[in-house]
């Protein structure tokens, strides 16, 4: 029969694939010995958070650390302590524990430490402060000719934050707020980066730390809204052109919207890097995970084969986000600025008219 084959191969699919639903061979049995033990003896968990989180010291290759000096304001005695954070140690009534700071007695103190995050920051800033001064030196010496070295690395960039950025976004009056939009584009890139790069002094995710968000978006709040013209203000709070029951109505949603918006940014750019670092640090992981198991798992070396092409690939996917997650915050910031310039007198005009 010519339908004899097609049928032996239905049978046989429809055999196998009751066997593996309903049934358990011994090698899928030791299989899932091996992989319970592997979960017993690595947990990926605590690197993962370890790694996304701040920090008083540097790990370097999991062999030393390096201590990051801690400054602590006592408030009740007024008075300041130093020192270089080790885990376990006691200084003047401070005990350093789990990673953290702690009072004895449980009182109450201001913790200025330079933690990972704050020393990535400041070194960010220096390397900026450092290469814009120099591009800036070049421009003065080098007139006329052709940009080189890191010009010709800033310029591209600049010129493309300041023309389809700013300018695009904001209108007329960008020069105004030009400074305010390079800063953050050049200092989240710079972070985001520093965040990527695996050996001290890099590895600390400060893009991804609520904390520096918030921070950028309470600025990013009080740049646009500061700067906010009456018609900007009016067409929140009492919307020309719109009945007085409809004004009453929309006027809380549209005062929501005002603190939604730099909400959004602070969102966008934490959740995207720190979803990043996870994923990276989730397939290293796998290389241990399959190596944990053994020769005694057939295709345990496949899994760390797999592992690391996917890491690399993501490493480079993740080097495109640190830019694109630069351009999106100074580009959302450039546009509700240009929201709170905007002239609404045509608008208006055309409102009454009709």
């Amino acid at each position: 029969m010519r339908y004899q084959k097609y049928i032996s191969i239905f049978l046989f699919l429809f055999v196998a694939l009751t066997a593996t639903v309903h049934g358990e061979t011994p090698e899928a049995a030791h299989v899932k010995s091996e992989l319970a033990n592997v979960e017993k003896q690595f947990d990926p968990s605590p690197i993962v958070l370890h790694h996304i989180a701040d920090s008083h010291e540097f790990d370097v290759l999991q062999l030393w650390s390096v201590p990051l000096p801690c400054i602590l304001y006592n408030t009740a005695t007024k008075g300041v302590t130093t020192f270089l954070y080790h885990e376990g140690k006691e200084v003047n009534g401070y005990k350093c524990e789990e990673g953290e700071i702690k009072r004895e007695d449980g009182g109450f103190f201001i913790d200025m430490s330079i933690t990972k995050n704050v020393f990535t920051m400041l070194l960010a800033a220096a390397l900026l402060i450092f290469i814009f001064t120099s591009v800036a030196k070049a421009y003065t010496t080098n007139t006329g000719k052709a940009p080189s070295g890191l010009q010709s690395l800033i310029e591209p960039m600049f010129i493309f934050v300041r023309d389809d950025v700013a300018k695009q976004c904001i209108g007329p009056k960008y020069e105004k707020f030009l400074p305010y939009i390079m800063t953050i584009f050049f200092f989240i890139l710079a972070n985001n980066l520093l965040g990527l790069v695996p050996l001290f002094p890099g590895g600390a995710n400060v893009s991804g730390n609520i904390s520096f968000t918030i921070v950028l978006a309470v600025i990013a709040f009080i740049v646009v809204n500061f700067n906010g013209t009456k018609d900007y203000w009016m067409h929140i709070v009492w919307m020309p052109g719109v009945p007085v029951p409809m004004k009453i109505f929309l006027a809380p949603i549209e005062l929501i919207g005002v603190i939604i918006k730099p909400v959004a940014l602070m969102i966008r750019l934490f959740a995207n890097m720190t979803a990043g670092h996870i994923i990276v640090l989730s397939l290293i992981s796998l290389i241990f995970i399959f190596g944990k198991v053994g020769a005694s798992l057939p295709g345990s070396g496949l899994g760390a084969a797999i592992a690391v092409p996917f890491t690399l690939f993501i490493g480079c996917i993740e080097v495109l986000v640190a830019f694109i997650q630069a351009f999106i915050f100074a580009m959302l910031t450039s546009v509700f600025i240009g929201l709170a310039l905007e002239d609404h007198s045509s608008h208006d005009e055309a409102h009454a008219a009709h």
